[in-house]
């Protein structure tokens, strides 16, 4: 074998090394761009008001939790009940464009997809509709020290250059009398609030959504070894 083939498989072979590197790693960048919403985790009970109509109040309820797919990068999923507006969403981060991507259902089951990043603590996603005739934003931001999130709906109409309030909702966590010593409880998938106890070899663990759940039944060594080194480390 000549030298420069030698170099070749070398380099072959390196690359495929560090892509399994990447994959067994502790995240990736979708991941790590999702743990910092990680405190939407969980359910919410809201109340929402229109702007249009001062009289119009209703309520509805968000529940959130993570996906995790195998060949894919996770994402938050959430479901609304009763929502008077939209009904359930995906929230993904597209590394390559180092954006957000949240893909919206109505009511009526029409999807819109939004896009956008993240301002002094707030999710700033913005949307036009196919014609470009009108702009659409969504923001989405944690107040109350982590026991409250607000969503609030923005419109942009034709030939116009401000947006206009459309309508908000204010949510309340549920469960946020769990007791402050569940918040040192940390979910071992994805360092957010862990509320459900999961076992494995005899051990018990936390998670902080039936996602997941499911992810480190599918495979809890990995994730018990992440948890571990990372505690060595005292990151």
């Amino acid at each position: 074998m000549n030298s420069r083939r030698r170099i070749v498989l070398a380099l072959f072979f390196a690359s495929l090394l560090g892509a399994t590197v990447v994959r067994a790693g502790a995240g990736s960048p979708g991941k790590e761009a999702l743990q910092e919403l990680n405190d939407f985790i969980g359910g919410w009970k809201g109340n929402g008001t229109s702007e249009r109509d001062k009289r119009l109040i209703w309520k509805e309820n968000i529940d959130w939790s993570w996906r995790f797919q195998k060949g894919k990068e996770p994402s938050l999923m959430f479901a609304i009940d009763k929502g008077k507006y939209f009904k359930k969403g995906e929230l993904r981060f597209l590394p390559g464009k180092k954006v957000y991507e949240l893909t919206l259902v109505d009511v009526a089951g029409k999807s819109r997809v939004f896009e956008g990043v993240r301002k002094k603590g707030k999710l700033v996603l913005e949307r036009s509709d196919g014609d470009g005739k009108e702009k659409q934003k969504l923001e989405m931001n944690l107040a109350g020290d982590g026991a409250r999130l607000i969503y609030t709906y923005w419109v942009m109409p034709e030939n116009r250059t401000l947006y206009g309030r459309e309508f908000q909702v204010g949510y309340t966590k549920l469960g946020e009398t769990f007791g402050s010593a569940a918040k040192k409880v940390e979910c071992i998938v994805t360092g957010g609030l862990g509320t459900i106890k999961v076992t494995y070899k005899g051990a018990d663990y936390y998670v902080c959504c039936s996602g997941c759940r499911d992810a480190f039944y599918e495979t809890p060594e990995k994730f018990i070894k992440e948890y571990n080194a990372k505690k060595k480390g005292g990151k």
